[in-house]
């Protein structure tokens, strides 16, 4: 049996149900995650307190798993958003090594750099990024872009003197606890490092300093930057329960010749996204392979549900393989592509289909497919109950709600001030039939729920 604790990035249903849901596929999988309670939301930080005195008293495992981001500032969005000063968050940090030091445990961890966003949300961010973001972002851009500051400084004379400065502050303190995690990568306390770039455009402060980080990690193979966030756990658990396997697949792109494409939000090539993703895993690219991983990607730009720019695709995919195989859905970010959908359900499953995703970005839906079937076909006992369950909710979550419910859900609730899935519910039921009959799987009841109170999140748990 092998033994895995997390340590998630917070209490999401992607970031947390989903690893259990994975790893149940598996029952020779003991997977240890600290109480959900622990960990942090949109506005409430992680009880870092807690997760320390958990993760002090974990039992013997093989691999221990961290989000860098919940142990030094209570969660993803809080690295963003807390007041603590640097050495307030080192602190927290020497803490963490001395207890990682002691484990005879494998140690994978992860940290974000810092992301810039190009519009002036502040969901997730400090108050002022609204109505500052777009500013600071341009700032961002030109100064990186150029490496001369004539073209930054024409947007700093928009930004008031005292918000610049508080923003480039909380980056340098970011910057400067990442270049901590270098250190301890370098001595071997962190087994595997990886830092995520989430949220990318081409150029940014963030980008310059993931080119900092590559520098001075040169040499070390242990110490990888990637493109992405929520996925990087599921990355590293499928890189867990890869030890000692040498697995291969080979490629299938539904559009060949627009593999190099740049997805939305991101800052690398398709092809390069899915190359690095599987790198990390621990997975060979090859024609004559275990697996084939079939890519439904865009022909010209990648669609966006969220901003109403839908690509339907509008060729027929056979998906005829003689090998198990997986699908990562990218030709729409944050939802699936719905013609895609009807294609695969109108055929009847095979019993070597291993997983779909359609989920956020293409790195978010690459990275969870890539784990979610390689957990599935290594399985040492396997549960079908938990692989229906698993990719049952995928399809309730990326098809039906992403790509088809959630833009009244957010019509709705930018008028009303309040998002509810309550109204919405019956909606899901069509989707819901078809979806029992493709997996032959009748369970009782799926719930629906939004536990971050905004449109993003979708919650949904069935009831065998």
């Amino acid at each position: 049996m092998k033994k895995i604790a997390i340590v998630p990035i917070d209490n999401r249903p992607i970031c947390y149900n989903l690893i259990s849901d994975i790893c149940a596929q598996d029952e020779n999988i003991k997977l240890y995650l600290p109480p959900r309670e622990y960990l942090g939301g949109l506005i409430t930080p992680a009880n870092i307190e807690n997760i320390f005195l958990w993760l002090e008293n974990l039992p013997d495992v093989d691999f221990i798993i961290l989000s860098l981001d919940t142990l030094a500032y209570g969660g993803l969005v809080n690295s963003r958003r807390c007041e603590e000063k640097c050495e307030e968050i080192l602190l927290r940090v020497k803490r963490l090594e001395e207890i990682i030091a002691r484990q005879s445990a494998k140690i994978y961890a992860f940290s974000s750099i810092m992301r810039i966003s190009n519009n002036s949300i502040n969901e997730e961010e400090k108050e002022y990024w609204n109505p500052w973001g777009k500013k600071i972002f341009e700032y961002s851009y030109n100064l990186h872009k150029s490496k001369r500051l004539y073209e930054a400084n024409c947007v700093i004379n928009t930004i008031p003197k005292e918000i610049l400065e508080d923003y480039i502050a909380t980056r340098k303190r970011n910057f400067i606890v990442n270049n901590y995690y270098l250190k301890l990568a370098k001595k071997g306390i962190i087994d595997t490092l990886i830092f995520s770039k989430d949220d990318c455009a081409e150029f940014g402060l963030n980008v310059e300093e993931a080119e900092k980080l590559a520098k001075a990690s040169e040499g070390y193979n242990n110490i990888l930057i990637k493109t992405g966030a929520d996925e990087i756990p599921l990355t590293l658990l499928a890189r867990a329960i890869m030890q000692g396997k040498k697995p291969s697949v080979q490629l299938i792109f539904a559009q060949e010749n627009s593999k190099n494409k740049i997805s939305k939000y991101e800052d690398v090539p398709l092809f390069d996204c899915v190359k690095g993703q599987l790198s990390l895993a621990g997975v060979e690219i090859k024609d004559d392979a275990d697996l084939i991983f079939y890519i439904n990607n865009f022909e010209y730009e990648q669609g966006d549900h969220v901003l109403g720019e839908e690509n339907k695709s509008n060729k027929k995919h056979e998906l005829n393989f003689k090998k198990p195989y997986f699908i990562a859905d990218v030709n729409n970010a944050n939802g699936a592509d719905n013609n895609f959908i009807e294609n695969i359900l109108n055929k009847e499953l095979k019993d070597d289909f291993l997983g779909y995703s359609g989920y956020n970005t293409s790195a978010n839906t690459i990275g969870s497919v890539i784990c979610m079937a390689l957990v599935k076909y290594f399985a040492e006992k396997t549960n079908e109950n938990a692989f229906k369950k698993l990719n049952s909710i995928r399809l309730l979550d990326d098809w039906a709600y992403q790509a088809n419910i959630r833009k009244s859900v957010r019509q709705e609730g930018e008028v009303s001030g309040e998002f509810k899935i309550s109204p919405h519910e019956k909606e899901f039921e069509l989707f819901e039939d078809r979806i029992k009959k493709y997996f032959n799987y009748n369970y009782k009841k799926a719930q629906y729920s939004l536990p971050w109170s905004r449109s993003f999140e979708i919650e949904i748990n069935i009831d065998d």
